[in-house]
């Protein structure tokens, strides 16, 4: 089974994912070349310089850089979940600067320094450290440029006061481009956020639109009937006593006036619910996304003709189910016709204490698909909730 539409399916399913899969992308190459880093100092310091010689030293090296690895993965795991936080409610200046993460890198960063005999491999790790940070707008920037500049200068001291420039490349490589490297990675990472929320944004404010154009073409429908039944009526009260024929003839044209109200109301309405199940289930995929679910969806490339106003109140009442009760971390939607009937499937995982499959949403579903001749089927167990519908195509036709 394919999508009916794969441009604009796939494009939503891909930006989802991108956002996430880019952090673990952005994040991954930073501690990787953290670790290289510390990898490439410690063969110089303990194998080229004979440290290694020393256990104190040999020990001293490998617990710090150990704290400096799991204080950067800390500091990263704080840094993406604080990037979804309103100004508001970002964390105090305490627990940005002064947690046990920062404080432990950077005591580790100066013992490496030590043990490598190198204030340039000291200031290089503790400059990445904070810059792991949130500071203000443009902060970390100024901070990286004067860091690399204090940098370079120590890496020139230090060639300048060593007999041995052998390892001249790797001093300059990896201690001076690392806070430089760092700070690119969160930038590109704070890009990729700020176009999610844009996105979500722009889906948002979609919304309202429609809700406006739709309130609007209300008020011009009704207004104009309205109006137009006030008229009848006022002057059918005029009319009733000196000609009650005609009075009578006024109160049916606002009669009929009122008919057509009701029946442009509901061919407004009905065009407002008329969206295409495929656009339904990308639309309920999105919201759940929005919310932290990871959706999977796989929709027929026929959908397009299953009827919307039977599985569209269905797909919004499982959609809200999922997101009030659901509780869980991903979800699988999917629409396929199998012979002469649709096949609707909504699966998700339940979550620790989920009341999902228990409220009377599944009656209310229930009793309509059953109107239509359809049937209605749903398991449950510890690690998954599974809602099948199916629906003859004949009968949704008619």
């Amino acid at each position: 089974m394919t999508t009916p539409d794969p441009t604009p399916t796939r494009t939503a399913a891909s930006l989802a994912r991108g956002v996430a899969a880019t952090g673990w992308y952005i994040a991954t190459s930073m501690v990787f070349f953290l670790l290289g880093t510390l990898v490439v100092w410690g063969l110089v310091v303990l194998v080229a310089r004979e440290g290694w010689r020393s256990p104190v030293a040999l020990v001293a090296f490998v617990g710090s850089a150990v704290v400096v690895l799991a204080a950067t993965v800390l500091l990263l795991t704080r840094y993406r979940r604080d990037g979804d936080l309103d100004d508001g409610d970002r964390p105090s200046w305490r627990r940005r600067f002064l947690s046990l993460p920062v404080v432990a890198a950077v005591l580790a960063s100066v013992v490496l320094g030590v043990v490598a005999g190198s204030a340039l491999l000291g200031a290089a790790l503790v400059g990445a450290t904070l810059c792991l940070i949130r500071w203000g707008p443009g902060i970390r920037w100024r901070g990286v440029v004067l860091l690399e500049i204090a940098l370079v200068v120590l890496w020139v001291a230090e060639q300048t006061a060593s007999t041995s420039r052998s390892d001249a490349f790797v001093l300059v490589f990896f201690a001076v481009a690392l806070p430089m490297t760092q700070a690119l990675s969160l930038w590109s990472w704070d890009v990729v956020l700020e176009l999610d929320r844009a996105r979500r944004t722009e889906a948002r404010l979609a919304a309202v639109q429609e809700r406006l154009r739709l309130a609007g073409e209300l008020h011009d429908l009704q207004g104009h009937h309205l109006q137009v039944i006030a008229l009848q009526l006022e002057l059918a009260e005029r009319m009733i006593g000196r000609d009650p024929d005609a009075a009578a003839r006024q109160i049916a044209l606002a009669r009929t006036s009122v008919d057509e109200a009701r029946d442009g109301t509901r061919a407004l309405a009905g065009r407002f619910r008329g969206v295409p199940l495929p656009d339904e289930l990308a639309n309920a995929a999105d919201l759940l996304r929005a919310a932290g679910v990871s959706v999977t969806l796989d929709v027929a490339r026929d959908a397009a003709s299953a009827p919307a106003d039977l599985l569209g109140p269905v797909i919004r009442e499982c959609t809200t189910n999922v997101l009030k009760h659901g509780g869980g971390r991903w979800a699988r939607l999917g629409l396929a016709r199998t012979g002469d009937a649709w096949r609707l499937t909504m699966v998700n995982d339940p979550g620790p204490g989920s009341a999902i499959g228990s409220g009377a949403g599944l009656e209310g579903i229930a009793h309509r698909v059953g109107v239509a001749g359809g049937d209605v089927a749903s398991s449950r167990d510890e690690e998954r909730f599974e809602l099948v519908v199916t629906l003859p195509v004949d009968r949704s036709a008619a």
